[in-house]
C-alpha cells in the first residue's frame, strides 16, 4: 500500500507532462490556407448596332374632312323625308322636300309679270321708232321724243327686274328639294313631317348633319419641345418639315397593339396655343372600309428623327441607381465596371442608348445579380437575340 502511494505522484507528473507536450505541439502547427472562390459566371454581349428612325407617339381623335349642318334655304312646311337615318348618302341625293305649292304659285306670278314687262317694252320700243321720223321732220318736239325714249328705257329696266324675279322664284322652288351637299354618313332627322321650318338665315331650322368619311382627318397636339425639335431637324436637313412634306404616320386604334394604319401629315397650325402651350397638327388617312369615324380616339406615331446608326440593348440589362441609369461592362481581365448611360426610346423591343457605350463594349446580359463593381467574373460571350426582342415588343 505504501508503495502504491509513493508511485501515484510520479504517474500524475508523467501524465501532466504528456498533456503539456501535446498542447505545445499543437501550438507549433501553422493554420491551413483557405481556398480562393472562383469568379461567378455571367453572359456578356456587345450592343446591337442598327440603322433606325425614331418615332414620336401622340394621341388624338378623328375629324371629318367635310361636315355639313343641313338647313333649309326657304321657309315652309316639311312635306317628306327621303333618307334613312345613319345611312351613307351621295352628293346630290334628295333628302327632304318642303311643300312646293306656294313657290310654284310665286313662280307663276313672276312669269306673268315677265310677260307683261316684255309686252310693255315692245310697245314702248314701237312708239319710239314711230317718233324718230317725226322728230326728223320736226313734227314732234324734242321734249316729247325724250319722254318716249325714257319710257322705253324704263320698260327695259322693268323687264330685267321681272326676269330677276322669275330666276329668284325658280331658285326658291328648287330650294324646296333639299339635297345632300357632300357624300358621307347622315345623322338622324331633327324635324318630322308636317312641321313648319324656317330657312334662309343663320337661325334656319337644323334638319340633320352629314360628315364625310373617306378620306378622314386625324388631329393631335404636340408640345413646344417637340415642335422645336422638328424645326431644328428640318433646318439641319435630317427630317423635312411636315408643313412642306407629307411625312408618313402610323396609327393604332384603342383595341390594337400594332400601328398598322398608314397615313401622312397634311397640316401644321400657324401658332402655339397660349393656354396649353401646344401646337396642333393634322394627318390624313384613307378610310375605304369606313372603320374610322369622327370623334374616334387613336394613337399615332410620327417620324421623330432622321435615320442614324443607333446602339441598342434589352431594357432588362439596364440598372437604376436613384436617378442614374447604368449597365455593367466587363473588360479583358474580367473586371466589372458600372457604366452610366443615357437612354432613348424603345425600337423593336430594344432600348436606344444615346451615350455611355461603345460598339465594342461587352455588357452583362445574364447573371447581373452576381456582378459587383470592381469584382471579377467568368464572362461567357454571346449575342443579343434581336428577333426575340422584336416579337416580345409586339
Amino acid at each position: 500500500m505504501m508503495g502504491m502511494l509513493k508511485r501515484r505522484p510520479a504517474v500524475l507528473a508523467s501524465a501532466f507532462a504528456a498533456i503539456l507536450g501535446l498542447l505545445l505541439a499543437g501550438c507549433d502547427d501553422t493554420p491551413t490556407a483557405q481556398a480562393t472562390p472562383a469568379p461567378p459566371p455571367v453572359t456578356v454581349a456587345q450592343p446591337v448596332q442598327k440603322s433606325i428612325i425614331e418615332w414620336d407617339e401622340y394621341t388624338g381623335r378623328f375629324s371629318a374632312v367635310e361636315s355639313v349642318n343641313v338647313r333649309a334655304r326657304v321657309s315652309g312646311y316639311l312635306s317628306s323625308v327621303h333618307f334613312r337615318e345613319g345611312e351613307i348618302v351621295k352628293k346630290g341625293d334628295l333628302l327632304i322636300v318642303i311643300d312646293p305649292r306656294p313657290f310654284e304659285i310665286a313662280l307663276g306670278q313672276a312669269q306673268a309679270e315677265l310677260l307683261e314687262a316684255k309686252a310693255q317694252l315692245d310697245l314702248e320700243t314701237r312708239e319710239l321708232e314711230r317718233a324718230r321720223p317725226l322728230l326728223q321732220r320736226k313734227t314732234m318736239s324734242r321734249e316729247v321724243f325724250d319722254e318716249r325714249l325714257q319710257s322705253q328705257i324704263a320698260a327695259q329696266a322693268a323687264l330685267q327686274v321681272a326676269e330677276s324675279r322669275v330666276q329668284a322664284a325658280q331658285l326658291n322652288l328648287e330650294y324646296t328639294e333639299i339635297r345632300a351637299p357632300v357624300t358621307g354618313r347622315i345623322s338622324n332627322r331633327m324635324v318630322t313631317v308636317g312641321n313648319l321650318i324656317s330657312g334662309g338665315s343663320a337661325d334656319a331650322t337644323l334638319l340633320t348633319t352629314i360628315v364625310s368619311l373617306d378620306p378622314i382627318h386625324f388631329y393631335f397636339d404636340a408640345d413646344e419641345r417637340a415642335y422645336l425639335k422638328y424645326v431644328r431637324l428640318s433646318k439641319s436637313g435630317q427630317r423635312p418639315s411636315s408643313r412642306d412634306t407629307h411625312n408618313p404616320v402610323y396609327l393604332a386604334l384603342a383595341d390594337e397593339t400594332e400601328f398598322a394604319h398608314r397615313g401622312h401629315m397634311d397640316f401644321v397650325d400657324n401658332q402655339v396655343d397660349f393656354g396649353t402651350g401646344t401646337i396642333r397638327g393634322r394627318a390624313i388617312f384613307q378610310n375605304s372600309d369606313l372603320l374610322f369615324v369622327p370623334g374616334l380616339f387613336a394613337r399615332m406615331r410620327l417620324q421623330g428623327s432622321g435615320e442614324y446608326q443607333a446602339t441598342l440593348l434589352p431594357d432588362r440589362v439596364i440598372g437604376t441607381d436613384q436617378s442614374r441609369k447604368f449597365v455593367y461592362v466587363v473588360d479583358k481581365e474580367g473586371t466589372v465596371a458600372a457604366r452610366p448611360v443615357t437612354l432613348g426610346p424603345i425600337i423593336d423591343g430594344l432600348r436606344v442608348i444615346r451615350t455611355g457605350l461603345q460598339p465594342d463594349d461587352w455588357v452583362i446580359i445574364n447573371g447581373i445579380q452576381r456582378a459587383r463593381t470592381g469584382g471579377k467574373v467568368a464572362a461567357e460571350r454571346s449575342t443579343i437575340d434581336t428577333v426575340a426582342a422584336a416579337k416580345r415588343a409586339q
